[in-house]
């Protein structure tokens, strides 16, 4: 297939496409190029544009002529979407629908869509089922839920078929460590960690009276190339014909703060100096993804997800970077 990546050039969006070269899909990457830079896409072919402006997501998608999209273009910062929700809105909402109606006059009819558990908010029950309510918590797993629903109406009068992947907690890095986590500012809990020991400077934890086993909140870890071939899943499932639909992507376990600590330092041999501050507000106890319906459905399984994997990978990323 000829697919259109946006969004592409970013720490998901790229591992992505390098998946996708490798199942023998041809690959065009449309990004705004506003925190990455076009040098590190190698040979692969791109077109700058952002999807606020309607007008340049429909010029690429003409000219591209692409049998899909996947669409990562998104703002993804949960506390700054909070201080600044019209950002958050105009980005993640209106570039999603000039997106949609760009490919509905361009006659484009199969997206995947890179959600995010963040539609689900505190969760009713563990482990979470696609079905369970949509409760989000903050302006950005809003933007997320807005979306989706948007392009599930697409369907059936514009003939848009969409999949969205439910996403928990995406981290590490490409088996080599030439592609990782990249993000400035990082807010991701697992690169905080890393560059902490690695500047050799105090990691600061939020929280460790939670009511988990060890006091620490627990999440759901999915290796960034696992979750690159659940996009891949989607898409080609699309390919066959199928209608719209939605899927968490995760284990379906779950580690604690402590327990990634504790594998950092196994990874690197060095302590990891912590101090602990005040949980921040909003932030759930434990969430931890139900995978049953895209294991079953999309035929995925992860492969990565391991936490050692995981860390293992991320680390020698960010070690290569202080080289």
């Amino acid at each position: 297939m000829k697919v259109l990546v946006v969004g592409g050039a970013g720490y998901i969006g790229f591992i992505t496409v390098q998946e996708l070269l490798k199942h023998h899909h041809q690959v065009i990457i449309f990004d705004h190029f506003q925190r990455h830079v076009p040098n590190k896409l190698g040979d692969v072919p791109f077109i700058k544009g952002d999807l606020t402006h309607f007008s340049e997501i429909k010029q690429a998608l003409e000219t591209v002529k692409p049998d899909a999209v996947i669409h990562f273009a998104a703002y993804i910062q949960m506390g700054e979407s909070v201080q600044n929700p019209r950002k958050y809105y105009h980005n993640n909402v209106l570039g999603s629908m000039n997106l949609a109606n760009a490919m509905v006059e361009t006659g484009v009819d199969k997206i995947v869509f890179s959600s995010s558990a963040g539609v689900y908010g505190n969760p009713q029950r563990i482990p979470i089922q696609e079905d369970d309510p949509k409760l989000p918590t903050n302006p950005y797993g809003e933007t997320k839920l807005v979306v989706e629903r948007m392009l599930r109406w697409y369907e059936k009068p514009y003939g848009l078929r969409s999949i969205s992947i439910r996403y928990f907690n995406a981290a590490g890095a490409t088996l080599d460590g030439s592609l990782g986590e990249d993000h400035d500012p990082e807010s991701h809990l697992i690169p905080n960690i890393i560059k902490a020991q690695l500047e050799n400077r105090e990691f600061t934890l939020f929280g460790d009276d939670y009511p988990t086993e060890d006091g620490t909140c627990v999440r759901d870890y999915i290796h960034v190339l696992d979750l690159a071939t659940a996009h891949i899943a989607a898409l080609e499932k699309l390919e066959t014909g199928a209608s719209s639909n939605y899927y968490n992507a995760g284990t379906g376990q779950g580690y604690s703060n402590k327990q990634i600590i504790q594998m950092v330092e196994k990874i690197s041999g060095k302590p990891v100096k912590v101090k602990v501050l005040p949980r921040r507000p909003g932030d759930a106890n434990v969430l931890v993804a139900d995978t049953t319906k895209i294991r079953q459905e999309l035929n995925w399984q992860p492969r990565y997800s391991d936490l050692e994997t995981i860390i293992r990978t991320a680390y020698l990323w960010h070690q290569q970077q202080y080289e």
